[in-house]
């Protein structure tokens, strides 16, 4: 995969203990790289992290983004070449709980991570992921391209499109296109849908939501039926972001900037068509109900427009809505089953690999 382009080359992801940032270095892993974590304790029990031995097979130093020192230190002891910034508060709900929290993560935690980059010769490719929340919301039935403005009604959202007002600043302040020869460093940030895959245990999520309650027999508990996501498995972003690395780290500077990787116009679909897709794919008797009590506000219709991606990196999703959801539920009855989750995470990545060279 990648013409052998990760093999060897010295990676730091942030995050590396939540689920997006396992899968990532799972895969990363499989091709060769040399992974270095740095993250807070895995946020959830069970987690990805700690079900793959992922402390065993990557270097993981524990760690705070908000604390510039600790992150600095990692950064000068390790010297990576390419960084993924995927350490976030990630969670919408949490966030009206806990909004300073939120802020102080999601936005001094990015520009943290950027000035600690400013400060190292060895980073030539920086990936910010920050999430399709961070556009103003105005209720479209189009996606959103990434020359929209930035916005957000709840703290979290805010939070993200504040951290892409930091990484854009950062970018035209130290990481200039038209200084590249300067300072020889490519900065983009990544914007994905709803991510789904196996492996997440977080709160308030529905995948989560479901399982826990499909394992223990409870009707599924669901806040909006009717709310219309993007939904996609967790590798169709991850690909877009290696692509997108390859680009950076070889100084085409075109591929700076904001980048969407949504799933396709047919694969959005509301709450309640992926509880009822879920509750049959796990094959026994279940049932789903509203959540009555009253709701903090969330968006209800939201969209990616993802041409740029197709048209200029070649990416496109290579799962469709229900390939993602069977592979996400029989990650989960496997791990019920006690098999050997590390190797049934790789086999789902040798799986989507299979998908990529199938339609190159």
């Amino acid at each position: 995969m990648f013409n052998g382009f990760y093999s060897g080359k010295r990676i730091l992801i942030t995050g590396n203990t939540g689920f997006k940032g396992s899968w990532l270095s799972i895969w990363l892993t499989k091709l060769g790289a040399d992974v270095i974590g740095f993250a807070l304790p895995p946020p959830t029990d069970p987690s990805l992290f700690k079900i793959c031995n992922l402390e065993a097979k990557t270097t993981y130093v524990a760690g705070d983004v908000t604390k510039f020192e600790e992150l600095s230190g990692v950064l000068k002891k390790f010297q990576p070449e390419i960084v993924f910034h995927l350490a976030a508060q990630s969670l919408v709900r949490y966030a009206y709980k806990e909004p300073l929290e939120t802020y102080r993560t999601n936005v001094m935690g990015t520009a943290n991570l950027l000035e600690a980059c400013r400060q190292l010769s060895s980073v030539r490719a920086i990936v910010n992921v920050t999430s399709d929340k961070c556009y103003e919301n105005r209720e479209w039935v189009w996606g959103y391209r990434e020359n929209d403005p930035m916005g957000g009604y709840d703290p979290y959202s805010s939070s993200k499109g504040c951290a892409e007002l930091v990484t854009t600043a950062y970018t035209k302040s130290f990481f200039n296109p038209e200084d590249y020869e300067n300072h020889g460093v490519a900065v983009a940030s990544v914007r994905a849908g709803n991510v789904i895959g196996g492996g997440d245990w977080a709160t308030d999520r529905l995948i989560p939501d479901c399982i826990k309650a499909l394992q223990k027999n409870n009707p599924v508990i669901i806040r909006h039926p009717e709310a219309i996501r993007p939904w996609q498995h967790v590798l169709e972003p991850l690909y877009g972001y290696l692509l997108l690395t390859i680009k950076l780290h070889q100084g085409s500077l075109k591929f700076s900037g904001g980048w969407n990787f949504g799933q396709s116009d047919f694969d959005v679909k509301p709450v309640n068509w992926i509880v009822e897709r879920i509750i049959g794919l796990w094959g026994e008797k279940a049932s789903w109900k509203v959540d009555t009590e009253k709701q903090p506000h969330e968006a209800n219709y939201l969209k990616l427009d993802c041409s740029k991606a197709k048209s200029k990196l070649g990416w496109s999703p290579q799962w469709n809505l229900d390939q993602a959801l069977e592979k996400t539920i029989s990650w989960y009855q496997a791990q019920l089953n006690r098999q050997n989750m590390y190797q049934i995470t790789l086999d789902q990545i040798q799986a989507y690999e299979q998908s990529i060279k199938q339609h190159e």
